[in-house]
């Protein structure tokens, strides 16, 4: 055997060894990564009443099927949030929340209530009614004239007043999103809305339904490919280095 094939059989396994480090990284991070608690666990089991069991209550809003979550806030058949778009942008009053008046037998909504500035707001500004419900517009008597109008024409009190066109009553028979507006107060954000029913546009609040999120790489798993790396780098570089300056093992006969 001579110094060359001492040098080749060293050589082959170097390389060997390092390519068998590299492939068993992916093995090792994944059994460390399952030992070490990473898959997902919790009591967040889905019942067949709709509701959300286990450990996701937050602010006492436990999402039930009939789509109300916490504090009155109305979401719908489906539980979510009704797509007001922009509608709300320059509405003072409105803090994001629809108040549930479905189940009440007289649903009401004032005209006048302070807000933007004045007596020019509806209160509440969003309301959640059952389909076939009559709303009831009062007036308070307070920053008069005023008038309800439904922006796409579904309904109208007629010419502003005070408490001589009190009250307005409106019947909901399609469930929607119906928005409306006092017109002489339109520009300081006199404005509300009923949401009607369950069938109606949702606002996308990014939850996702439990879908896959961004995979994500453990750190336990790039700490081994880095290892790895330089493993495979230094068995290279020791390779490099044997074969140029290897030491003389003298001269063997081969076997």
């Amino acid at each position: 055997m001579t110094r060359e094939t001492t040098r080749r059989r060293f050589v082959t396994g170097a390389v060997g060894a390092g390519a068998a480090g590299v492939a068993t990284a992916p093995a090792a991070a994944q059994e460390t990564e399952t030992d070490g608690g990473g898959t997902p666990t919790g009591g967040g089991t889905a019942t067949g009443d709709g509701t959300a069991a286990g450990g996701g209550t937050a602010g006492g809003g436990t999402a039930a099927g009939d789509g109300t979550a916490g504090g009155g806030t109305a979401g719908g058949g489906g539980g979510g949030q009704p797509d007001f778009g922009t509608f709300f942008e320059d509405v003072d009053n409105y803090d994001g929340s629809v108040a549930d008046l479905r189940g009440e037998g007289e649903p009401a909504v004032q005209v006048g209530t302070e807000a933007n500035g004045g007596a020019f707001g509806f209160g509440p500004p969003a309301v959640h009614v059952e389909n076939g419900a009559t709303v009831t517009w009062t007036w308070t008597g307070a920053g008069c004239p005023h008038n309800v109008v439904a922006d796409e024409g579904a309904f109208d009190s007629g010419e502003a007043g005070c408490e001589e066109v009190s009250p307005f009553e409106f019947t909901f028979e399609e469930d929607g999103i119906y928005r409306y507006h006092c017109a002489p107060h339109l520009q300081l954000g006199m404005k509300g809305a009923v949401v009607v029913g369950t069938d109606y546009p949702m606002a996308d609040t990014g939850g996702g339904g439990g879908g896959p999120g961004i995979p994500t790489v453990p750190d336990t798993a790039l700490t081994l490919g880095v290892a790895a790396g330089f493993a495979m780098a230094a068995t290279l570089g020791l390779t490099y280095l044997f074969i140029k300056y290897g030491g003389d093992f003298g001269e063997f006969d081969e076997a």
